[in-house]
């Protein structure tokens, strides 16, 4: 039986904070909180600052494997906060490479979606006070990945998580992000296979049809 245990649930609205003497509005600081109430559109006190690269029906809940804190620990030699990468759920057992786009997922009464991996943006940098970050993150692919919502509801910190389905196709967070990222010659044929999943978010699908056309040209 799959079951999955959530370390922390987190939320937040947009504040305004200072790197390096520059200030800056995001959505990335949450809070760990007991439960949330997702929407279809957001959960229930999460906004994002920036909603034209942030947030939207495709993004709504945000996740980021509780193994990386460890491997992050290690490299950078300092402990990291809750929800350091401004995820709102922080599950075991579900890194890039163990989740595919289009998978079904139960947690508490809502139900969820692999919609697309995150694309890292500076932010990351400036929550967790390293310049490295982003660079390393982009490096390993421990990027997390989003959920869009098939069915509202409340999540506790004890719910436990289920999966209701698998993706026939299997296109793992991790194969995405590797051949966008990594791949020094990637392949008509994968992207094009990768294009083939309707549940792929638009945002992703925009990156990997202009890759496919850079490739074309």
């Amino acid at each position: 039986m799959y079951n999955r245990e959530i370390v922390y649930l987190s939320k937040g609205l947009p504040k305004n904070e200072v790197y390096k003497n520059e200030a800056y509005l995001s959505g990335i600081w949450k809070e760990q909180s007991d439960e949330l109430l997702v929407g279809f559109h957001q959960i229930k006190g999460d906004q994002v600052a920036n909603p034209e690269y942030h947030g939207g029906s495709e993004r709504v809940v945000c996740v980021y494997p509780y193994e990386h804190y460890a491997h992050w620990e290690n490299v950078f030699g300092k402990p990291l906060t809750p929800s350091a990468f401004g995820e709102n759920v922080t599950p075991i057992g579900m890194k890039e490479d163990q989740v595919c786009i289009g998978d079904v997922f139960q947690i508490g009464e809502a139900v969820l979606q692999v919609s697309q991996g995150r694309y890292p943006c500076s932010t990351i940098n400036k929550r967790n006070h390293n310049n490295l970050l982003l660079k390393r993150i982009v490096e390993t692919g421990y990027t997390g990945y989003f959920f869009r919502v098939l069915e509202e509801g409340k999540i506790t910190s004890s719910s436990k998580i289920k999966k209701l389905s698998s993706h026939p196709e299997q296109i793992t967070v991790s194969s995405i992000h590797h051949l966008y990222f990594h791949d020094s010659s990637p392949s008509l044929e994968k992207i094009e296979k990768i294009l083939a999943v309707d549940e792929l978010a638009e945002q992703w699908r925009k990156y990997l049809l202009d890759l496919k056309e850079k490739i074309q040209k």
